[in-house]
């Protein structure tokens, strides 16, 4: 269920508020050009600056526009395990198919305390749970051991990997075997990540080449040969897309597409002017432009 192009969905803002109606269309998109999965509230969901209540509006317009006919996977993530816990157990009720869980981000909880952490989360809900590992957002990185233990619990299912370490995945593969749910969460090594076990990305790209990213995850499982051509074509938009702190990039490659508005909430800001002009010449490269 969870595996392929899965998107970690932008949050659409105007004058500072969130777009419904253009969050819908977005949404739309997605499953009309082949998107495997939606993450509402992640960190290209600009999580750390929404609201409580906008973050529970993103889940529920999400679960309420993909009706079933693809997974939502809520970003639920903080670093207060109560105020996580309340989350996931909102994201369940609301009928979110599964949780990403990002690490606590500045406390720097040792590996005993991020296992503590994600059970007390996993012994309050009943949908899958996606560890989201990325050191260079929160400072920790989860231990190969750490996850294996957690994954002993009934709702662990898989991990976003973002340590960019290639070598994770044969680790982790070793340690938990092809049922471990394993998703890149850097775009430019999807394929190499794929080719060593993993199943798919939550991806930034997506949010932009929907479609190319879905042929492209697809080809992984059929025809390494076009997988390969398709890669080629995407890592110039995947590299365009980090310049600047992610969703900016991403945001911007957005407003020029016309599917929303560049606006990102501080302290983020829009692009520089040399960004911009690498990331259209990066969208022409891919045919979207």
């Amino acid at each position: 269920m969870l595996k392929g192009s899965i998107v970690a969905l932008i949050t659409p803002f105007e004058d500072n508020i969130l777009k419904e109606d253009v969050y819908r269309k977005l949404i739309q998109y997605h499953i009309k050009n082949g998107t495997n999965g939606i993450v509402p509230g992640g960190t290209t969901g600009e999580s750390p600056t929404l609201s409580h209540e906008e973050h529970k509006l993103i889940i529920d317009i999400a679960v309420s526009e993909c009706k079933g006919k693809i997974p939502v996977i809520a970003g639920t993530g903080s670093n207060s395990t109560k105020e996580a816990v309340e989350l996931s157990k909102y994201a369940e009720k609301a009928g979110s198919d599964a949780l990403l869980v990002v690490t606590p981000y500045y406390n720097k909880p040792t590996q005993e305390g991020l296992y503590q952490h994600y059970k007390k989360i996993n012994d309050n809900v009943g949908i899958p749970i996606i560890i989201y590992n990325i050191p260079s957002r929160s400072v920790i990185d989860m231990s190969v051991e750490t996850m294996t233990r957690l994954y002993e619990l009934k709702n662990i299912a898989g991990v976003k990997d973002a340590t960019g370490d290639l070598n994770r995945v044969s680790l982790q593969l070793k340690s938990m075997g092809k049922e471990f749910i394993q998703l890149t969460g850097n775009d430019d090594n999807s394929f190499e990540f794929n080719k060593r076990g993993g199943v798919g990305s939550i991806s930034v790209t997506a949010n932009i080449a929907a479609k190319l990213c879905s042929d492209f995850q697809k080809s992984c499982k059929n025809d390494l040969n076009k997988a390969e051509e398709l890669n080629k074509t995407l890592l110039p938009l995947h590299h365009s897309m980090f310049i600047e702190s992610n969703p900016s990039p991403v945001k911007y490659a957005a407003s020029i597409l016309g599917m929303c508005s560049s606006e990102v909430r501080l302290p983020l800001v829009q692009v520089k002017e040399e960004t911009k002009l690498i990331i259209s010449k990066a969208l022409k490269v891919a045919n979207l432009l």
